[in-house]
């Protein structure tokens, strides 16, 4: 087995395995509180609402906001390692019919690992620090290595295909 298709089966098994451990972590000690706080923060938003308590409803609401936006990365994340890390597979399965040389088909099999782990690290790490310029870089050039490399793997076997391709 060459060592680009090695990168991408075992990094995806790896990855898949991790982001299925953090996705049931997350649900065994985590969901359960954060939906609870979700609930409470709507209801007391609502109730201040009805009695007329406005700065105590908008600071609800705020709270609901705020635990949202970290309930929803949460779950992206784990679903995004999954996700990527099975396309990783597939692609590993697959990747000899890239139309590439070895050591290109290694770069691009690696950009896709490494964008596959740092893209969901960088959307996580936003729930660490609201704003953060390293956590948005970090998903930001994660999710610009996965498209690269989904573009280069597109192109290869788009080559591979063509007439006169290799």
């Amino acid at each position: 087995m060459s060592r680009d298709r090695k990168v991408l089966i075992f990094g995806g098994l790896a990855l898949a395995a991790f982001g299925m451990f953090y996705g049931l972590h997350y649900a065994l000690f985590v969901e359960h509180q954060t939906l609870d706080q979700l609930g409470g923060s709507l209801a007391t938003a609502f109730v201040s609402a009805a009695e007329r308590k406005l700065p105590e409803s908008r600071a609800a609401l705020d709270r609901y906001a705020a635990i949202r936006y970290d309930y929803v990365r949460q779950v992206d994340v784990h679903s995004h390692w999954i996700g990527l890390a099975m396309l990783m597979i597939v692609f590993g399965a697959a990747f000899d019919r890239v139309a590439f040389s070895g050591s290109i088909k290694f770069w691009i099999a690696l950009a896709l690992t490494i964008g596959a782990i740092v893209f969901p690290l960088g959307v996580i790490l936003q729930t660490v620090s609201h704003g953060s310029a390293l956590a948005s870089a970090l998903a930001i050039l994660g999710s610009g290595l996965v498209i690269m490399a989904l573009a280069a793997t597109a192109l290869g076997f788009a080559r591979q295909g063509a007439p006169g391709g290799a």
